[in-house]
Order: structure tokens, then sequence, then C-alpha cells
């Protein structure tokens, strides 16, 4: 079995990266304060066990970071049903700490649009369904579907990282109808960016949103910021979700893993 990290690194450096480009750099990086064992953590050792570094062996203490000004949807991360509104399926929203793991492993599928999407734009459901064809035609119940954008290539700073093609509320709906549980995207979100999705609303009123709102009507766990999707093969491997047990929460950072079978798929 082989391991493949889909998960994209919490670095504090790309809030510096990404500064002159959105208002909100903790969806993308928190702030970290490293205290080294030979300086912060020794001093913070010798408070809290109330000692002094010529009490210590090697005169170190601990290593420890603080973290702080980060979103529950910072980095690569799961979405639970609450991200979307506060009902899900006419009944009250479920948050990540009520989805069970067994909900968060199952088989994988890359659906790679690539050649079929425009930065900005709507993914269309003919892009969807020629990815689907790609791998057999058809997707295993509860499964997840990686759709591979070719964003997960922008890193933060880069003149078109907030620009990628985004979902609709019909590609949602087609994906979750076609059998998907977990609907994941290497872009840094699920719908089209921000600016665009105002621009078209104020231009003809496009509802804003909607590839999120659709979760509303059957529930799904939307991931954003995937990375590594060309590693994997197209079918024939499972992937892990596990998202920070964040309680009562709409959404938490995940270590997102698939498992290759040595053997291989597709």
């Amino acid at each position: 079995m082989k391991l493949i990290d889909l998960t994209r690194t919490l670095n504090p450096m790309d809030r510096e990266r990404i500064a002159h480009q959105t208002s909100r750099p903790d969806l993308h990086a928190p702030r970290i304060r490293y205290l080294s064992p030979d300086k912060e953590g020794l001093h913070e050792f010798c408070r809290c066990l109330k000692c002094t570094p010529d009490q210590l062996p090697d005169h170190e203490g601990w290593g420890e970071e603080v973290i702080d000004d980060m979103s529950s949807h910072c980095g690569t991360h799961v979405d639970a049903p609450l991200h979307s509104g506060t009902t899900c399926e006419g009944k009250r929203s479920r948050t990540i700490d009520e989805i069970q793991l067994e909900e968060l492993y199952c088989p994988g599928y890359v659906l790679d649009v690539r050649a079929s999407v425009v930065r900005g734009e709507p993914i269309s459901v003919e892009a969807l369904e020629s990815a689907i064809d790609r791998v057999g035609g058809a997707l295993l119940q509860g499964a997840a579907a990686l759709i591979r954008t070719g964003q997960e290539n922008d890193q933060p700073g880069d003149a078109n990282y907030f620009s990628y093609p985004g979902m609709t509320r019909e590609g949602t709906l087609y994906l979750i109808e076609r059998g998907a549980k977990v609907l994941g995207t290497d872009a840094i979100g699920w719908d089209r960016p921000f600016a665009v999705m105002t621009r078209q609303n104020q231009l003809d009123g496009t509802p804003l949103w909607d590839g999120h709102k659709a979760i509303r009507e059957r529930e799904a766990f939307i991931v954003q910021k995937l990375t590594n999707l060309g590693s994997l093969p197209l079918q024939g491997f499972h992937v892990g979700f596990f998202p920070l047990k964040l309680a009562r929460a709409s959404a938490a950072p995940a270590r997102v893993v698939a498992f290759v079978s040595e053997r291989g798929g597709n």
C-alpha cells in the first residue's frame, strides 16, 4: 500500500505572499509563533517546571508552536454541512465533529477537467460527465470525487492564485446524484472566485455561492485546497479525510491521504 499526501502545508510565510491579494489571510495561512527548545521553549519550560537551565542535562527545554489567527477553513480542510447553512435536507445541519470517520474514508476518483475549464468560469456538467466517463462511467455510492482543475500548481502570491474555475449548483448536485459524498477540488474555492461571482451577480442576478448552497439540498462534504492529485491514478484507490475534531464547527483543517495499492489502478 502506498500513501500519497494530498494536503497543502500550512506555512505562515504565505500570509506575506498574499497580503496584497486578500483581506482574509486567515483562510490561507495561520500566524505561528515558534518556541525553540534552546530559546523561547527553554524559558517556557523553566517557567512551567520552576527550574533553571542549569538543572537540565542538555540545557534545553521543549519545542512548541503557538498558532493563532487561523480560520477553521484554513488550508486543506473539510466543510461540514453547517458551512452552507443552518439546515440541510430540511434538518439541522451537521457540524464537523458529528461526521463519522467512516463517512470520510471512501473510494476515490480523480475527475481531470483541466482541458475543459477556463479560469473564473463555471465547470460545466459536460466537463464533469466526460471526466466520469474516463474513470469508467460511474462512481461508487459514497465515493470521493476529486476535481483536478490544475490550480494545485498555483502558489500563494502567484498572479493566478485567486483565479480558478469553480463549481455551480448544477454541477454540485450532478456529482452527488452520481454517488459522490465527498466533493474535493485542488482549487482554493469550490465555487467561482468571489470577485467573479460578485460581478456576475451585479450584472444579471446570477446566484452567489450556489455551489456551496447546493449542499443544503443534498448533504455532502466539500474539501478544498487539495494538492498532488497528479500523483494518483484516476481510480482504484481510497482516500481518508481526517479533520480536526472541533466542537460545533462548520469545518476543520484536515490531513488528506490517498491509499493506493502497489498493484496499481488505472
